[in-house]
């Protein structure tokens, strides 16, 4: 078993790779809990496909277990279903030592953390991610939070997980859209901060259908968990996870949150980052090039033709802008990411034109 720690002093935790780690879950939580009221938040198509053998195998180790379902879509996020989620953990009798498992992709992390964040001021959970997209990206880092009709994730907070539960076998049954979103935010790790991973996986995807999802997942576990480790709370370093996101989020809002998926409207964002960081002479034109090159090996969907004044009311909301200014993130190199506030709502509108 691959074992990744994310180093936050008191709020340390293990991030836990390996096929079929889904039936070792409730061995590994008696070792790190009690037995005590256990809540499992997820969806329905979710629960058909794991929940039963995560349940039969908690109830064969004597762990006590509810089941809250939310929506299946990114609707979930909401502060309706928030409330929802709420007054079913007092329906149950949950107390402060009762504890969540959020079972699912990047919505059902986000929305249960939030809730394990602020029931009766916060309680322990532990992700168990669903997706490629949750696995190496929204499951770790302690970051929670809902939509709102102005934005993505403005209401949230960062409460860290207790622990990770990676299980790659669950890709087996996962869409293969679903699959390929995840490998923006992949290449993502690559272009902000390690060039060597950069090279495996622009080799890897030129075979696709044979992409090592296991290696890809635990070599950009290591990259978060180093700069979570080194940022918890997004005041520097974490800043650059950022990259593509600023455009990304906007597109999402824009076109639809369950119209296109978050790893490929980040993937274009990432191309629009690209152009702007050349653009700004932080990014030279061969390695902009090369940038590209990777991206448009993606599987990507097309978009809606996107006109100028589509996304910047949606940049304009975004949550990095500070005094007016927005730290934007670039690439001055391949493998290195920093934040700027030099750029302009004129040059991002710009970038538009790649979409």
């Amino acid at each position: 078993m691959i074992e990744v720690p994310v180093k936050l002093g008191p709020k340390s935790y293990n991030i836990f790779i390996e096929n079929q780690l889904i039936s070792l879950i409730p061995t590994i939580l008696k070792k790190e809990v009690s037995p005590k009221n256990i809540i499992i938040i997820s969806q329905d198509i979710i629960l058909k496909n794991y929940g039963k053998q995560l349940l039969d195998n908690l109830s064969n180790n004597s762990l006590k277990c509810e089941i809250i379902t939310i929506s299946n879509s990114e609707n979930a996020k909401s502060l309706n279903e928030y409330q929802k989620v709420i007054k079913q953990l007092f329906n149950f009798k949950c107390d402060r030592s009762s504890i969540i498992l959020a079972l699912g992709g990047g919505v059902v992390g986000d929305l249960a953390g939030f809730v394990a964040s602020t029931f009766m001021r916060g309680i322990k959970y532990y992700q168990i991610p669903t997706t490629l997209l949750s696995m190496v990206d929204s499951s770790i880092g302690g970051k929670t939070g809902i939509n709102t009709m102005q934005g993505k994730n403005l209401i949230g907070s960062y409460h860290q997980p207790k622990a990770v539960f990676i299980d790659p076998y669950l890709l087996k049954s996962l869409p293969i859209e679903e699959v390929y979103s995840g490998l923006g935010e992949i290449v993502k790790y690559g272009f902000i901060y390690n060039m060597q991973f950069l090279e495996k996986i622009n080799n890897w995807l030129d075979d696709i259908n044979n992409f090592p999802f296991t290696e890809a997942i635990s070599e950009s576990c290591k990259i978060k968990a180093k700069i979570v480790s080194e940022d918890e709370r997004e005041n520097g370093l974490r800043r650059i996870l950022n990259f593509g996101h600023t455009i990304g989020h906007a597109l999402e809002a824009h076109i639809g949150y369950n119209e296109i998926r978050h790893g490929e409207a980040i993937s274009y964002g990432m191309l629009c980052a690209g152009w702007i960081s050349n653009r700004n002479d932080f990014l030279n034109l061969d390695e902009y090039d090369k940038l590209v090159r990777i991206i448009k090996k993606l599987p990507l969907p097309k978009i809606p033709k996107i006109h100028k004044d589509d996304l910047l009311p949606y940049i304009l909301k975004d949550k990095k802008n500070e005094k007016n200014k927005l730290n934007f993130v670039v690439l001055n190199k391949l493998g290195n990411a920093i934040t700027t506030d030099k750029i302009t709502h004129n040059k991002i509108v710009e970038s538009f034109k790649l979409l």
